[in-house]
């Protein structure tokens, strides 16, 4: 990061954590085991089950604080400086610690950066949080904020980004290369459902992993974070996915393997809207 901080390139995900009490423990124990196998970054959000996964991420970290990076996001209903406070000190109880590592914008709403920027810098300057950054703001909203009094100590953007999902190659991943700010992609393996299931199952995925001897979730996360400066953060319940999520960091795709698969889900050719799910 700009600040000199260094993260492993895959973290943990909590979205849609903490929506089942009975799942509780089992989530937390997830998340410990993830910290143990150096996978220290975990992203969450008061959106998360309506603070739900926060707790979780309370839970998982209770006496090992020092072990975990953590990042939580402000919806933005609540960035403005008159509720942004009580939102992030809301978190901090939630999480069960004086102060966050990264506190993110989750998407932009009718709050201006400007206020939003300023709210940041003044948790920075309480002590609630390390440092800030945004999440699902597209190129054009990048430059407004850099421009904006304060905003160039805006540290990350968390995005969508995966195989199937590559509009960001475009414009704004080149962007934030130039000003030296790091991507954290959320659904590296995409969110469930059809795409997921074509991505996992694709023969040239499946060929790169047999070669690997890999599975097909470790290639296309090692496909995520291969130039360096992007950070996934797959989520995994169970301990059989962490041990998966953190082995695929050591996985290295060669030159071949990364053009076979970039062929079969080529990138976009013109600007398109950025996704977000």
């Amino acid at each position: 990061m700009s600040d000199g901080t260094e993260l492993p390139a895959i973290g943990q995900g909590t979205w849609y954590m903490g929506e089942v009490p009975g799942e509780a423990e089992r989530e937390a124990d997830a998340l410990r085991l993830g910290l143990d196998l150096g996978m220290t970054v975990i992203d969450t959000a008061e959106m998360y089950g309506s603070g739900g996964a926060e707790r979780i991420v309370g839970r998982a970290i209770k006496g090992r604080r020092d072990d975990a990076f953590l990042v939580s996001k402000v919806l933005p209903s609540h960035a403005g400086r008159s509720k942004i406070i009580k939102a992030c000190e809301d978190s901090l109880k939630r999480l069960g610690t004086e102060a966050m590592d990264l506190y993110l914008l989750h998407w932009r709403g009718r709050v201006p950066l400007a206020e939003t920027v300023e709210a940041m810098e003044r948790l920075k300057r309480d002590g609630k949080i390390k440092r800030w950054g945004v999440s699902n703001l597209d190129t054009s909203d990048m430059e407004e904020l850099i421009n904006t009094p304060n905003g160039e100590e805006c540290v990350i953007n968390q995005v969508l980004y995966h195989l199937g999902s590559r509009g960001i190659e475009y414009d704004l991943l080149p962007w934030q290369r130039r000003a030296d700010m790091p991507i954290m992609a959320y659904c590296p393996l995409a969110q469930g459902g059809s795409l997921r299931r074509e991505l996992m199952g694709h023969p040239d995925v499946r060929s790169v992993a047999e070669r690997l001897e890999a599975t097909p979730a470790q290639v296309l996360l090692a496909w995520v974070i291969r130039q360096g400066n992007v950070l996934a953060i797959p989520k995994a319940a169970s301990q059989e996915h962490v041990h998966e999520n953190a082995a695929a960091a050591a996985l290295h795709l060669s030159d071949e393997d990364a053009e076979r698969l970039e062929m079969a889900f080529p990138a976009p050719s013109r600007k398109v809207p950025l996704e977000m799910v």
